[in-house]
């Protein structure tokens, strides 16, 4: 016994101190990796002897350097899951050419809208789009401007330019240059719910700063203009002359659904049991779509 402890004595290199059988040491434990080097394993500390007298040193395994740790499997129900996270609520919706505007127009709405509209032409330029408008236009409800009116127009000519058919839904408010694509969507296919409110405004000139005077003449030529072209489009859909929509937008022009139909803004007013858009696809057509199996029949 004496002699095998004396081998485990020699073999295990102590910095700094000796051992002596059966008392208090501590050292610090080395051994040879794959390659030949020698590595610290790691100190440890030993208060007296083992029951067979031979020295006791931890069970550890050498770290090798670049190794993967082992995948272990939790078990449960991870391995039912889908390969791929599920998409979002508004994935969902544009795959089903729902488009939703529920914000300010402002350069992130627009650019994101025109991007969906596109993309729904190019799945199948002959099924309809249905836009969905809850907005205050390019100003929040106070009334400060928040984007340019050109934000409006480019959503305006993305509809006309795509081939589809673009049904609009108002849904909670549509104020000012939103009024205006709600009254864009394709002749009979306007809609407005019981409860939506739909408001006409002129144009907001947004806040000068320190900007010199010929700027700000600059600047109001070219909310002129856009005045303009927001009335040549109104009048375009609605019916209504030009004239009659500058004096009714000399002030906030309210307008709840039937006084919308009235008006040309749009053409229905969805109840219950009518329909604005088609058949929703069922859960298990999701499914196959998705390439997902059920587990159980």
């Amino acid at each position: 016994m004496a002699q095998a402890w004396e081998k485990k004595h020699v073999a295990w290199k102590r910095r700094g101190r000796t051992c002596e059988k059966n008392k208090t040491w501590k050292g610090r434990a080395r051994t040879n990796d794959h390659a030949g080097r020698r590595s610290d394993v790691g100190w440890f500390h030993v208060e007296g002897k083992h029951d067979d007298g031979e020295l006791w040193i931890p069970n550890q395994q050498p770290v090798v350097a670049g190794a993967a740790p082992a995948q272990v499997s939790t078990g449960g129900g991870d391995e039912h899951r889908a390969r791929t996270p599920p998409p979002d609520l508004p994935s969902l919706l544009l795959d089903s050419r729902i488009v939703y505007i529920g914000m300010p127009l402002v350069p992130a709405v627009t650019e994101l809208v025109v991007a969906e509209l596109l993309y729904l032409q190019s799945k199948d330029a002959n099924k309809p789009v249905y836009l969905y408008i809850n907005s205050s236009g390019c100003s929040r409800q106070d009334g400060e401007t928040v984007g340019f009116e050109t934000e409006a127009t480019a959503i305006y000519d993305t509809m006309k330019y795509i081939k589809n058919p673009v049904h609009t839904v108002g849904v909670g408010i549509a104020i000012g240059q939103a009024c205006m694509l709600l009254a864009a969507g394709s002749k009979g296919n306007r809609y407005m719910l019981p409860h939506a409110t739909a408001m006409l405004h002129q144009p907001r000139v947004p806040p000068s700063g320190q900007r010199q005077a010929v700027e700000i003449e600059i600047k109001w030529k070219e909310v002129l203009a856009q005045k303009q072209v927001y009335l040549d489009i109104l009048s375009e859909h609605t019916g209504q002359t030009v004239q009659k929509l500058e004096r009714d937008m000399s002030r906030p022009f309210y307008m709840q659904p039937k006084d919308a139909v009235a008006y040309g803004v749009v053409d229905h007013v969805l109840t219950e049991g009518k329909r604005a858009i088609d058949t929703v696809k069922k859960a298990d057509e999701w499914d196959k779509e998705a390439g997902l199996r059920p587990v159980y029949q």
